[in-house]
């Protein structure tokens, strides 16, 4: 159980996106939060009660629904012993990755090469295996639960509004971002079948509103070319599910956004990177929003 083997560090962008790639072909989008606990939705949650972020969200999301977990708690063995419980037998861990850079004066071996130094930091993955609370016998909780969220989906809608200072107009039946007004358009509220879905497709516009030059100047066209528009809207969904997550909100496939799938799927298979990419700027979008002070 603790002796699980790990993949060499240059293939764990391989073996990250491979998962991803296999949840899309069988229909599965892994950035949907895919369980409630008393009615809230959140991000799966470490052993501490922290939130995991970015690309280890949609790893752990993904093994939720693929495996029917309903705890949002996950833990490594040894923490599950440090809290007095113990795995089960024949349980399988997930995977989740931590990425760093060690700057080259961290290098063991700086001082006894005789080769230039670079002066840039080596970026670095490594991997970790976690198992969900409902794997583990004897812990004192069946795992960390979400606190209450007593707002209102129309307050949190709001909230979102004011804390970015967004432009954000109603009217039409179309939802998307202008950039050149740097106007967010959404349907009527009533437009929606449920709150929800009006919250989740905004949060999805405001993602897109984040990468405008005066804020986060997100650009994908060197690297992507063609794709890079569909890589931009991978960036919103992922973000607008982390968003909903926060927000503690159920989401739902957008059905304009089926026909990404065939090109997400092409930009995964040709760049084992890209995921890790996205899910960055996704996390960076969606703490922009959350932690940009409120617009008076």
């Amino acid at each position: 159980m603790q002796g699980s083997s790990q993949p060499p560090a240059r293939d764990l962008y391989a073996v990250v996106t491979g998962r991803i790639i296999h949840a899309l072909e069988q229909g599965v989008r892994p950035w949907l939060c895919p369980w409630a606990r008393g009615g809230s939705h959140t991000r799966p949650l470490r052993a501490t009660g922290e939130p995991y972020r970015g690309v280890n969200v949609l790893l752990l999301w993904a093994t939720a629904q693929e495996r029917g977990y309903r705890a949002p708690t996950w833990m490594t063995y040894r923490q599950a012993e440090a809290l007095g419980g113990q795995v089960r037998k024949g349980e399988r861990g997930t995977l989740v990755v931590y990425a760093g850079q060690v700057k080259p004066e961290e290098r063991d071996d700086a001082a006894e090469t005789a080769e230039p130094v670079s002066h840039r930091a080596r970026s670095f993955l490594r991997s970790f295996t976690v198992f969900n609370a409902e794997q583990i016998d004897g812990l004192a909780t069946a795992g960390t639960l979400a606190p209450d969220v007593t707002a209102e989906l129309g307050d949190q809608a709001h909230m979102l509004i004011e804390r970015t200072g967004a432009t954000v107009r109603h009217g039409g039946d179309r939802a998307y971002y202008a950039p050149a007004l740097d106007v967010v358009q959404m349907p009527e509220r009533s437009r929606f079948r449920e709150a929800a879905g009006y919250v989740g497709t905004l949060a999805h516009e405001l993602v897109h509103w984040t990468g405008h030059g005066d804020r986060l100047a997100r650009t994908f066209g060197a690297r992507f070319g063609d794709e890079a528009y569909a890589v931009e809207e991978l960036v919103a969904e992922l973000g607008s599910a982390f968003l909903c997550a926060d927000l503690q909100i159920g989401t739902e496939p957008r059905d304009d956004h089926a026909g990404y799938l065939a090109h997400w799927l092409s930009v995964l298979k040709a760049d084992k990177r890209a995921l890790f990419t996205a899910a960055a700027q996704a996390q960076r979008a969606a703490d922009f929003i959350m932690n940009r002070e409120q617009v008076a």
